[in-house]
């Protein structure tokens, strides 16, 4: 398992961060989209952060594990002056064929390295409430903040809640 940081994400490895993110929400995550998934909607997604990742708003890591591409964790820094501070915690995705193997775990470490070297010392996320995502969140430090009824349409209908956490790094 390897972790890099995509500074200049290529056509290869959007290609692949767009089947990571079908295969995540095909597996039921609510990272924003739902099913069916559209190809160009991925695709336009994926261009959108390489655009903040080349602005240096974003910063974009991939877990690479035997060759494939099993994960990958977004890092939005926030750039108002009053928040120089803070980073939101975006996209945690693991292939569905690498999940229980630690590999979250580890990109949630690499996300908050990340983040303290861009000079942040506060992350925040919001989750689907009562789901893996907030277990490993809470395993690893983050407190909950509150939880909102009905905030997100489900990958396959009907609204979820959703818990916002945050952790001082």
């Amino acid at each position: 398992m390897q972790i890099s940081r995509l500074d200049r994400p290529t056509a290869t490895d959007l290609a692949a961060l767009e089947n990571l993110l079908r295969d995540s929400v095909e597996h039921g995550a609510s990272v924003g989209f739902i099913l069916p998934v559209e190809s160009p909607q991925i695709r336009a997604y994926w261009q959108g952060v390489a655009n903040e990742v080349r602005d240096g708003s974003c910063v974009l890591l991939a877990l690479i594990d035997e060759g494939m591409l099993a994960g990958s964790v977004q890092v939005s820094l926030c750039m108002k002056p009053n928040g120089m501070h803070r980073a939101e915690l975006q996209k945690m995705l693991v292939h569905s064929l690498y999940r229980r193997r630690g590999f979250g775990r580890a990109l949630m470490a690499a996300a908050e390295s990340a983040a303290k070297s861009a000079g942040r010392s506060l992350m925040v996320l919001d989750t689907e409430s009562h789901r893996a995502g907030q277990r490993l969140y809470t395993s690893v430090g983050y407190r909950v903040v509150g939880e909102i009824p009905n905030y997100a349409l489900g990958t396959n209908g009907g609204f979820s809640p959703t818990t916002f956490m945050y952790k001082e790094i």
